[in-house]
């Protein structure tokens, strides 16, 4: 078991080794549609890249979920065929969102060992998950075009 200290120095370390594994800028928060953002996750058990999609206004989450979900064969297919969509996904807080990732198993944040692995992953899977928002950028952000 790790001290606090040493847990967040290690979570650190992780992050930087990983910057300067794949030295680029990831598109993450920069997607212009409000709480819609790509992000990166690393536990002791798991490593995940995912979509989180989570307006305050339901309306709002359900209307880019269900473009998502629209695309679901074409993201399958061509960019991440492991993906898993779940609709209503609720975070540790209790905040309901709705969830579109991929996941790693067997790895650990504190075993470095993994993180070559780890790293493989995050970038092949948010490279294709970038590649598939900027093909469909468009119909994702047109609110007026519905699924």
């Amino acid at each position: 078991m790790f001290s606090k200290e040493e847990a967040r120095q290690i979570k650190k370390d992780f992050w930087i080794a990983f910057a300067e594994e794949y030295p680029r800028k990831w598109l993450l928060y920069n997607t212009k549609i409000k709480d819609f953002s790509f992000k990166f996750y690393v536990d002791n058990k798991k490593a995940q890249v995912l979509l989180e999609i989570e307006p305050a206004a339901e309306e709002l989450r359900k209307i880019y979920y269900e473009k998502i979900e629209s695309l679901k064969t074409i993201l399958l297919e061509d960019f991440l065929e492991d993906a898993i969509f779940e609709r209503n996904f609720y975070l540790e807080n209790g905040k309901l969102v709705s969830r579109i990732w991929v996941e790693l198993d067997n790895v650990s944040v504190n075993n470095k060992n993994t993180w070559p692995r780890i790293f493989d992953f995050f970038n092949e899977k948010m490279s294709a998950f970038e590649l598939f928002f900027y093909e469909y950028e468009d119909y994702i952000n047109d609110l007026e075009t519905n699924t």
